[in-house]
């Protein structure tokens, strides 16, 4: 359900709420908040909460400091596994200056924006994402170890399968703040897991992947455990991605879904930044299933760019480079302007790759562009982008090339 500012009003008096948690992200896609007593609420609506934003990532520093969170009241969510009697609740926040104007490095407003060029050009996206993590045992102080919480291989059960019950109460928790999952298990390396959702538009798929992301981590730290989304923990073991699916639909009638991969396939290199944005990223990238090449093909999981076996509504395309410190707000703006570039442009899909890139000989893969093999390397791509100039504000940029 999605809420009026009223009406979350009237749901705080009426369930006993004692913390609104006004949440956003750092430029990087990491959570943060801070907690407001409901007499404060109405004062959010209106006027906005401010907050130091010195200290926080990509914000700038001392100067101009200020800022202000203001509540998107359809975002309510209560927090379950916190009291039933003085419950918590949490807002996904817009970020503005002062004067009320959009601040720069929101980059929930940067994926508003896209959405609402995608409307204005004809064409709506949806997105669902499919995120991997592993489970580490703790020590006797409760800092993460590398030690696996399993053994288990891909879609083993239990016994072997240690991991199922927290995946049972992550979905389950989903599922009272509102969240769907699609479904669960085990995957290739040792207390790997992954859990999937539902198509939903693109901010609510944004705003639902950071928010998987702190609730894997609680649950896991109520259980002794520690969760850990970089994208490649363990040496010798398959690294996790979050592999973005997306589909699109024209007002028109029109299929569009051939321009956009082609447009998709055209910006890979200079969106890599972004979408694998820490060193770790690229010790993944082209190995156990992790593409290293800009290609596509239908139900290859060699390629870049998928296309699986589906029909109707769940007909899609899936993007496997994304590994899960991306920040899903840029990286689906980044999707829907490559795509929606195709769309304008008329693109025509290059041929299909429709053999195992990982069996390939190297004179076949020389006739095909690689991604970038490092942070520098995709770092200078999206530097020289006129593409990515025009989509992200300076300050995200200045943000990401010097992480």
């Amino acid at each position: 359900m999605k809420y009026t500012a009223q009406e979350v009003i009237q749901y705080v008096e009426e369930e006993n709420v004692k913390f609104i948690r006004l949440a956003f992200c750092d430029v990087y896609g990491r959570q943060k908040n801070i907690s407001i007593m409901p007499g404060e609420l109405r004062r959010a609506f209106t006027s906005g909460m401010a907050f130091d934003a010195s200290a926080i990532a990509g914000f700038g520093g001392e100067v101009r400091s200020d800022l202000f969170l203001r509540p998107d009241p359809s975002t309510l969510s209560e927090l379950p596994w916190r009291p039933e009697n003085g419950k918590v609740v949490r807002m996904f926040c817009d970020i503005t200056r002062p004067d009320g104007s959009v601040f720069e490095a929101d980059t929930r407003h940067v994926l508003k924006t896209a959405v609402a060029d995608a409307r204005a050009a004809g064409f709506a996206f949806s997105f669902g994402a499919e995120m991997e993590f592993y489970l580490f045992k703790t020590d006797e102080n409760g800092e993460p170890t590398s030690e696996p919480y399993d053994h288990a291989g891909y879609m083993d059960i239990a016994p072997a399968d240690r991991g199922e019950n927290v995946r049972r109460e992550v979905c389950l928790t989903l599922e009272q703040m509102g969240i769907r999952p699609e479904s669960s298990h085990h995957e290739e390396g040792p207390g790997q897991n992954e859990i999937d959702f539902r198509y939903s538009d693109p901010l609510t798929a944004a705003d639902n992947a950071v928010t998987f992301r702190s609730v894997v981590q609680t649950i896991a730290a109520r259980s002794g455990l520690w969760a850990d989304f970089s994208p490649k923990p363990l040496t010798g073991a398959p690294g996790s991605g979050l592999h973005i699916n997306l589909s699109v639909h024209s007002g028109t009638g029109a299929e569009p879904m051939s321009a956009v991969i082609a447009g998709l396939l055209e910006h890979a290199y200079d969106m890599t930044a972004f979408l694998n944005p820490c060193p770790e990223s690229y010790l993944r990238l082209g190995s156990s299933k992790a593409p290293g090449y800009i290609t596509w093909s239908s139900q290859n999981r060699s390629q870049l760019i998928r296309v699986p076996a589906a029909e109707g509504e769940y007909r899609r395309v899936e993007l496997r480079s994304p590994d899960p410190t991306a920040n899903p707000y840029i990286a689906f703006a980044l999707l829907i302007y490559a795509g929606l570039d195709g769309i304008r442009r008329n693109r025509l899909l290059p041929p299909s790759a429709d053999f195992n890139l990982y069996e390939a000989s190297p004179e076949l893969l020389a006739t095909f562009r690689r991604l970038p093999i490092s942070l520098d390397e995709a770092r200078e791509a999206a530097a020289a982008s006129g593409f990515i100039r025009e989509h992200l504000p300076s300050v995200i940029l200045s943000a990401y090339s010097k992480a």
